[in-house]
């Protein structure tokens, strides 16, 4: 019968193992996430007689994201820009801690690649 790829003995399978449950217990799925990143700008607005036309501009809010491979900037009113900051932040720590989870089972991976191995080769000296 054949070991399931993610079953390799010693102290670092198993640091790596409980490193991947502890993240699962921790991460939910942030239902409102958003990606991308937030960000100030500033813009003038054209009319000769506003403020802006002799400073650096209004203030101006967005969320910059990729979809399908293009990058999309979207303005964020100010008044939504907490929220908004706040759904970014939690979409990015779930990302991290799926791809640590991933990262995790790879060396799993890897480490049963090389367990499998160093049986083999234990098995093919004993013949």
């Amino acid at each position: 019968m054949n070991e399931s790829p993610l079953s390799p003995k010693g102290p670092l399978a198993a640091r790596l193992r409980r490193r991947v449950q502890h993240l699962l217990n921790r991460v939910e799925l942030p239902p409102t996430g958003l990606p991308g990143s937030l960000a100030l700008s500033h813009s003038r607005c054209g009319k000769p007689s506003c403020h802006c036309a002799g400073g650096k501009g209004h203030p101006v809010w967005s969320l910059t994201f990729m979809l399908d491979g293009q990058k999309h900037v979207e303005r964020v009113p100010p008044d939504w820009v907490d929220s908004a900051r706040l759904r970014v932040e939690q979409a990015r720590q779930f990302k991290e801690a799926v791809a640590e989870i991933f990262t995790a089972n790879a060396q799993l991976l890897a480490l049963q690649r090389d367990q499998s191995r160093a049986v083999a080769k234990l098995r093919k000296a004993r013949k």
